[in-house]
């Protein structure tokens, strides 16, 4: 590869007096990111394509590592590096920072972010293979950053030829079953549980065995083309366990002190047909229960950002629609307060009523205590964090591949009016895309 070469050359001849984060970058032409990562052998690898198609990003290996929520506050504010790029980490949080993690989620943990030794950027037509380096000033660290960077550059493969996906099994475990979730759901529409508990997210986790263990990034190749309108992210820690998400939900875009979120709550089906499709949004704009859902959520979203904003506002609802689904939505832009990090945002946004419930506290409280199965990263929040930009996704319409099972994990907001065998088949809509 040229690139590889060219980045390599570089580095003998870097500046001396060059310290701090260091950035190299160099042309490089990719068919496909999700071929170039299934050809790699470094870990972790780590894909993030943007909701608007215009950003996409492959990640390898470590320079650094936070798994300390409070770390992330490190991030803002940093002076600007010699060489001009700030640092870009990418990674996630669970969904409930204090709930027990399984086993099959202790790679990922309640956070994990990483700043990654080669990344593979796209923006808009222009492609770059980059190698980052944090140089420290005395000659035996400076020695042993550029030793670590020439054996990474030397490890990198060309692109790999993607596959089909094999058949899965037909046979499902779901957890909740049935049974479970009708008693959860009447428990929580009675007129007591709902005066103090007007929504809780209710979620299922489905376990899928494979004739033969799949490769991820053929999942998520597989993936992609069916759901246009979604961020699409996966983080492989490990070689065995991948975390694979086709979201259409954002959590929050910053760019400096300009923030863009969104309430996405209150679903119904979209069968491709426009008349049909036509009558079904203006059903799901009409019903009184889709509409409480959403409105939820935007007013939990506008009442955190109180204290961190300067002026926040909110658009008229509209209906997206994806493939086989459509969602009600409201778009809130804010103008945040100087000196608001990242690290509070995420604190005080994640998670939303639109994946845990409302109030927070108590539908978390419930959820650790009713829900049958680890959430970890599913509904947990996924993204990049910079100085500059920020941008999270909440983990749905997701799945986690470990060896040969692959787990899928949807969730239905509970409210006033919720009946159990119509929340039961929006979790089925939900995962269309995922089984199909």
């Amino acid at each position: 590869m040229l690139a590889q070469t060219r980045l390599l050359e570089r580095l003998d001849s870097l500046p001396d007096d060059l310290i701090g984060f260091v950035r190299l970058r160099e042309a490089l032409d990719v068919t496909s990111f999700t071929g170039w990562l299934k050809g790699q052998t470094l870990l972790p690898r780590i894909y993030w394509h943007a909701r608007e198609r215009d950003r996409e990003f492959a990640a390898l290996g470590i320079l650094h590592q936070i798994d300390d929520e409070a770390q992330l506050a490190t991030l803002h504010n940093q002076p600007r590096p010699m060489a001009g790029d700030w640092p870009r980490y990418f990674g996630g949080l669970a969904f409930d920072r204090l709930a027990e993690l399984a086993s099959h989620w202790h790679a990922f943990g309640h956070c994990r972010f990483i700043l990654p030794r080669i990344e593979l950027i796209r923006h808009g037509n222009q492609t770059e293979l980059v190698c980052n380096l944090q140089l420290p000033a005395d000659k035996t660290g400076r020695a042993a950053e550029l030793a670590l960077a020439r054996s990474a550059l030397a490890a990198i493969n060309p692109e790999a030829h993607l596959d089909e996906v094999p058949a899965l099994e037909k046979q499902r475990e779901d957890s909740p079953d049935y049974p479970h979730w009708q008693a959860m759901v009447n428990e929580l529409t009675t007129s007591q549980h709902l005066a103090v508990q007007p929504k809780v997210v209710l979620a299922r986790e489905s376990r899928l065995q494979c004739r033969q263990a799949p490769n991820p990034w053929d999942l998520l190749a597989a993936l992609q083309p069916l759901t246009p309108a979604c961020f699409h992210f996966a983080f492989q820690f490990e070689e065995q366990n991948c975390f694979i998400a086709a979201s259409p939900e954002r959590l929050y875009r910053r760019h400096e002190r300009e923030l863009e979120s969104e309430a996405l709550a209150g679903t119904i089906i979209r069968t491709g047909e426009a008349e049909r499709d036509a009558e079904l949004a203006a059903h799901l704009f009409a019903d009184g229960k889709n509409r409480l859902e959403n409105r939820l959520v935007h007013a939990d979203i506008l009442t955190r950002l109180e204290g961190l904003a300067e002026s926040a506002s909110l658009s008229d609802a509209r209906i997206l629609q994806l493939r086989r689904l459509q969602h009600l939505k409201r778009h809130i832009h804010a103008t945040l307060q100087p000196e608001v990090s990242d690290a509070q945002l995420l604190t005080a946004l994640h998670p939303t009523p639109a994946v845990g419930g409302t109030p927070r506290r108590k539908a978390l409280a419930y959820l650790r205590e009713h829900e049958p199965f680890s959430r970890g990263w599913y509904a947990g929040a996924c993204g990049l964090i910079s100085d500059d930009v920020a941008e999270f996704a909440v983990a749905i319409r997701c799945m986690l591949l470990t060896g040969d099972t692959l787990r899928l994990y949807a969730g239905a907001g509970i409210v006033a009016g919720s009946e159990p065998a119509a929340e039961w088949q929006e979790l089925d809509d939900k995962l269309a895309n995922l089984l199909g």
